[in-house]
């Protein structure tokens, strides 16, 4: 594992730090009370306290992602990203010169990265950071392992404590999952930034009826702000949106990245898109949302 990531993790169960240890053709990490965690020959570490709460998206599903991100349709959100993200450290390198977190390599964290797309963006953005993919998903974190050569990836519970040290976050990084605000405002800089990313009202409008998907929340950014409130003071919001002109399977590849296909029939669902008319016009509409601890 890069050294410059390794060096801000933690042990999930003692909090000590990590270091790498091999033996034979095994690797792990490993705290001074010896709590040891496994290193997969994929490239990622489990730091799993416990067991996990949930398996997290299928393989089947990161397939789908990767597949439909390649192909670009969703480029408004890392070239968004990484935008926010420079201006960020810019902010964290005038505000705190002397920050610890900026020991020549600052810190980007994913929390929820799937396949680590979005974080090998920030990277490339950002040629002195370092990055971190965090998911509760094996098949997600055999992808983002290999996202970006300086990014580091580990299956962790964002819902519990994160294993990270205090303060050793210079940007995180949060798009359609799940916020703790009380673990996410301890591990970042004072003077860092969490940008999330949430679907606006019609993201993806022309599908959700004609294909009996899930709804965008209509107060999602209440429930953002509820989620965070207390531990973050809000510093710019922007809205980002673009239309795709899409196929009918690139339709169905779009439905089978996300969370309607734990709630679709695939058979339904087949029937309602053969029934769309060629080519799909589909809305993408993001919202960006930009906080600093408070």
């Amino acid at each position: 594992m890069d050294p410059r990531v390794l060096d801000r993790l933690r042990c999930p169960v003692c909090g000590e730090p990590l270091a790498e240890v091999t033996t034979g053709t095994t690797a792990a990490l490993r705290c001074p009370r010896r709590h040891s965690f496994d290193i997969a020959r994929q490239g990622y570490v489990n730091l799993l306290a416990g067991r996990a709460p949930h398996a997290g998206d299928s393989a089947e599903m990161m397939a789908a992602r990767a597949d439909f991100l390649a192909a670009g349709h969703y480029d408004l959100i890392p070239a968004a990203l990484a935008d926010a993200a420079s201006q960020a450290v810019r902010h964290l390198r005038e505000t705190r010169p002397e920050a610890a977190v900026l020991d020549a390599y600052p810190l980007v964290v994913d929390a929820g990265a799937g396949t680590g797309r979005y974080l090998g963006a920030v990277l490339a953005a950002l040629p002195d950071a370092v990055g971190l993919a965090l998911d509760v998903s094996k098949p997600a974190l055999r992808r983002a392992a290999r996202a970006h050569p300086r990014a580091a990836a580990a299956l962790a519970d964002t819902w519990q404590r994160l294993p990270l040290a205090d303060a050793s976050t210079a940007v995180l990084l949060n798009v359609f999952a799940p916020r703790n605000g009380p673990e996410f405002h301890r591990v970042l800089d004072p003077a860092g930034a969490l940008l999330v990313v949430t679907p606006a009202a019609d993201h993806l409008t022309e599908l959700v009826d004609a294909l009996d998907l899930l709804r965008v929340d209509p107060d999602k950014a209440d429930r953002v702000a509820g989620s965070l409130g207390g531990h973050f003071t809000p510093v710019g919001s922007a809205l980002h949106r673009a239309e795709l002109t899409l196929t009918r399977p690139e339709v169905a590849t779009l439905v089978g990245m996300g969370p309607s296909a734990w709630h679709t029939d695939p058979a339904a669902l087949a029937a309602r898109l053969a029934a769309l008319p060629e080519p799909v016009r589909v809305t993408v509409a993001i919202r960006l949302d930009v906080s600093r601890p408070r």
